[in-house]
């Protein structure tokens, strides 16, 4: 299934109104950061169903799996297979979490092309999640960059803990500035701000990428969210009204981090959406996100987190919102 242009006339009920796209993106990392802490498993065949129901319905972006050592994170083993399933315009809009040059050399050969390097901005998480140190991860980040550079990819620098850390507490955004204008991370497209914990609150968040839009020198600033404390969607508009160009979401609000102990769920995509409104998505669009949600979510035995699914199932018949009755 191909993507509709934003502003197209369809049968998913994209507006056709002319205007131009919104310039703020929603990605989708249900099948990456979404999929690390489910006992459930999705079948690789339904990720590839997913990824292309996802794209087709205007969501331009998915991070879909990760390089990380199969036996640590066993959900997301099939991310090479995944891969190989999609064309080549597909993998043009899926990302791959990725922590160290090998990882993008060996994902560069199976053709993933958008590689998501992460560190986390505090020494200890990035040895628990990582194992090594910060300056140890920045310092192997060229080569990462070079790597993808020779197959014609593109590199994100994403900073975990850049709010809070589960080890060390609060996080100095100076020590975030200084990750983002280091110029070892010349040649990335994007700096990637996660709030690994969900602890942090709209004003905390729009401060912090405000800081950010400077240092960062015309590389997209991408939020990364979790609802632990309730402040998702309000922390994805903070971060888009301080200039993010990017927010990231999981479809149901699945997620966590092994390492990240009492961190809930991503922000959910059906939320996210649902407040933002982008071009692309209309009530019947959104009713297909949300089937697609349903789905996947009974494959892996998992209950939906989204406040957006709950309202579309209610009984609110006169909101165009609301699934239609069968």
């Amino acid at each position: 299934m191909s993507a509709q242009p934003a502003g197209s006339s369809d049968p998913t009920g994209s507006p056709d109104s002319g205007r131009a796209a919104s310039p703020v993106a929603v990605r989708d990392v249900a099948l990456r950061d979404g999929l690390q802490l489910t006992e459930g498993r999705l079948r690789t065949a339904s990720k590839v169903d997913l990824i292309r129901t996802l794209l087709g319905l205007g969501v331009p972006e998915l991070e879909v799996g990760s390089m990380a050592r199969p036996d640590l994170v066993p959900a997301l083993a099939d991310t090479l297979d995944v891969i190989a399933a999609l064309d080549e315009s597909e993998r043009d809009r899926c990302w791959v979490w990725v922590a160290t040059p090998g990882h993008v050399r060996r994902a560069a050969d199976a053709g993933v092309r958008r590689f998501q390097y992460c560190l986390s901005v505090t020494d200890e998480h990035n040895d628990a999640n990582i194992g090594r140190r910060t300056e140890t991860s920045m310092a192997a980040l060229p080569e990462a960059v070079e790597a993808a550079a020779a197959v014609g990819g593109t590199v994100q620098l994403c900073l975990a803990t850049a709010f809070t850390c589960p080890l060390t507490g609060p996080v100095d955004p100076a020590r975030v500035l200084r990750l983002i204008e280091d110029p070892r991370g010349e040649g990335t497209v994007d700096v990637v701000l996660a709030d690994t914990l969900g602890q942090a609150h709209p004003r905390q968040v729009g401060d912090l990428v405000a800081a950010a839009v400077g240092p960062a020198g015309g590389r997209r600033i991408v939020f990364h969210g979790h609802d632990t404390w309730g402040m998702g969607v309000a922390n994805a508009l903070a971060a888009v009204a301080a200039g993010a160009g990017m927010v990231d979401s999981a479809l149901g609000g699945l997620g966590g981090c092994p390492f990240a102990p009492g961190a809930s769920g991503n922000t959910a995509t059906e939320d996210v959406l649902f407040a933002l409104r982008p071009d692309w998505l209309g009530p019947q669009r959104f009713h297909a996100l949300v089937a697609a949600g349903d789905r996947m979510l009974g494959e892996l035995g998992e209950r939906s987190r989204s406040r957006a699914t709950a309202g579309a199932h209610g009984n609110g018949r006169e909101f165009d919102w609301t699934l239609p009755q069968a």
